[in-house]
């Protein structure tokens, strides 16, 4: 049975259950990470040196990092759908999960580890500010890619939706100023009808 590592409060094991539902896979999921400790055990650095989560163990298979596990459980469970079988379609799903890891995630866990996980007294709000920015720039710039596309590659659901949709509800949820972006809204409408994502994803911040 697949067996995944990983508190369910991060955006990166989110990514993993969510495709895990999605495809509707038997697992088993353990808690690690954060209050929860056991990054430094040596059983789990045997699986990912790095000590982060997720990580899962697919009858002897090892994946870390959460887009590699995205990719391989799509590949795996979902050729010609969540996993594009022609390379231009995927190569637009691909770009989509490099360009959440790249480009959004830092300025992301910034504003998030700066407004939900830091007291307010201790708070580098420039520097939170500036994050603030360049991520709203970020999402008006897929706001206006989902002008003409409904999912990001293209008119049918793909992997690269379930990074850049984790992202969106952190985005839509934190307590910030943002620009009102009709696309995405509607965007993120479509993600919420969807089971998967309203069980592993739309879940308080924290």
């Amino acid at each position: 049975m697949l067996k995944i590592w990983g508190r369910n409060n991060s955006i990166n094991v989110q990514k993993a259950m969510w495709t895990v539902a999605e495809l509707g896979l038997a697992h088993e999921r353990y808690d690690v990470g954060g209050p929860f400790g056991g990054l430094d055990e040596p059983s789990f650095l045997a699986m990912n040196p790095n000590g982060r989560i997720p990580v899962i163990d697919d009858d002897g298979v090892i994946v870390w990092e959460s887009n590699a596990i995205v990719r391989y459980l799509c590949a795996k469970h979902s050729d010609g759908a969540l996993w594009p079988s022609d390379p231009a379609a995927r190569s637009q799903a691909d770009r989509w999960m490099d360009w959440q890891a790249s480009s959004l995630i830092a300025d992301l866990v910034t504003v998030f580890l700066g407004l939900i996980r830091t007291p307010e007294a201790e708070r580098n709000m420039p520097v939170i500010n500036a994050a603030t920015g360049r991520l709203n720039g970020a999402m008006e710039m897929l706001d206006r890619h989902l002008g003409s596309n409904e999912w990001v590659a293209g008119g049918k659901m793909t992997m690269g939706d379930i990074p850049v949709g984790a992202l969106v509800y952190r985005w839509l949820n934190m307590p910030i100023e943002r620009p009102d972006l009709a696309h995405l809204g509607a965007y993120h409408e479509r993600l919420a009808g969807r089971p998967a994502f309203a069980e592993h994803v739309m879940i308080p911040l924290s």
